[in-house]
């Protein structure tokens, strides 16, 4: 653990790093081969949804023998509809189909309770309309659509529009990552699917402005200074935010992972698989598009301004110039060439310099008191 807190400390110092934003290209081609398996995964498979948003019945059977399969070849006998069958932790199964009417669903009870040798009274079935999923599904996209019109305007706001587009283009990267692993996993879309995507944006908006807001405060000015460009600021703000980023994401996800393995695996909680796969993914889609998306493409984005550009050619030129002279620099270090008094503007700019001052530092100068 001291040598993961001495990491974050060295990347929140500057005294190491990774090159996010130069390889944001790589990041993107990844990002857009995810995203197109997933809509694929979409388009053929489609989502299972479940039957709160079909309409039809559920009927739940006491401890039997029979296996979940031969369970649902006799549902699909006795209603000649489609059939889902969970095992319930208890031995208990869970029989859903979707379509049926209150007779059907009487006479497909009292055949169940034959086909599986249980007393037709332990079998309870519950009728569940189509109009209550379809107000529920409604009531979901109107949330999600107002959200994000809200997010949009806030870090319009509070940062810029770029930063918002930015944002935006991150959550619809997450929600569509976690709706093509639904499809292509197969599990049943419930309410309790609609939960878990509603509550994935929001931790995909904190772990954005997170970052965005330490590279807010990094680009104060600029464009006073030659030694960073907006990006090497912006893959600064991204390292030293690395750290709690993961620490925060793998906390997350660590009780959600016990709800999805334990909880719905070996429990046989379906409830619990449908609400923790869509947090599950749509946590670590969150932490991975707040590094690897968001931030880049703001970068991306401010780098077509003309004020950028132009600061950009001049950090460029300058570290010409001291490539030339023999002295050592690396993206986003420092360049003082001798004889001109340091930049002041571009330390509170960017922070503590990734080199210690020299100590004959002002010596010979008219000016060069030690202190």
């Amino acid at each position: 653990m001291s040598k993961l807190g001495n990491l974050g400390a060295r990347l929140h110092r500057g005294e190491i790093g990774y090159d996010f934003v130069g390889n944001r290209k790589i990041w993107y081609s990844l990002s857009i081969l995810i995203t197109i398996t997933a809509i694929v995964g979409l388009a053929v498979r489609g989502l299972n949804m479940g039957i709160e948003f079909q309409g039809g019945a559920v009927f739940t059977t006491p401890k039997t023998s029979v296996s979940v399969a031969q369970a649902q070849e006799y549902a699909e006998e006795a209603s000649g509809h489609d059939a889902i069958v969970q095992k319930l932790g208890d031995g208990k199964l869970r029989i859903q189909v979707a379509g049926i009417e209150t007779k059907e669903a009487d006479r497909v009870s009292t055949e169940l309770a034959k086909d599986l040798k249980v007393d037709e009274n332990d079998v309870t079935g519950e009728l569940v309309g189509p109009s209550w999923g379809e107000q529920i599904a409604n009531k979901a996209w109107q949330g999600l659509g107002i959200f994000l019109v809200l997010v949009v305007i806030y870090l319009a706001i509070a940062f810029e529009w770029r930063m918002a587009v930015a944002a935006f283009v991150a959550l619809i990267h997450d929600i569509t990552i976690t709706v093509g692993i639904y499809a292509l996993v197969g599990f049943e879309v419930t309410p309790g699917t609609v939960i878990g995507l509603l509550t994935i944006l929001g931790y995909s908006l904190y772990d954005t402005v997170v970052v965005f807001d330490s590279l807010k405060e990094q680009t104060k000015d600029i464009t006073k200074q030659t030694r960073w460009t907006y990006s090497d600021v912006a893959n600064r703000s991204i390292n030293s935010t690395l750290v709690r980023s993961i620490n925060t994401t793998v906390v997350a996800l660590l009780p959600v992972a016990g709800l999805l393995f334990i909880g719905g695996g070996f429990l046989g909680a379906g409830m619990l698989n449908d609400i923790s796969l869509s947090l599950f993914v749509g946590l670590a889609a969150g932490a991975y598009s707040s590094i690897f998306i968001a931030t880049p493409l703001v970068a991306d984005l401010k780098e077509r301004e003309p004020q950028m550009k132009a600061l950009k050619k001049r950090v460029l030129a300058k570290r010409a110039q001291a490539a030339a002279k023999g002295e050592p620099l690396t993206a986003g270090a420092a360049v003082e060439p001798e004889g001109d008094e340091p930049d002041d503007s571009a330390a509170a700019v960017v922070g503590p310099r990734n080199q210690p001052a020299s100590r004959s530092r002002g010596r010979g100068r008219p000016s060069g008191k030690r202190r």
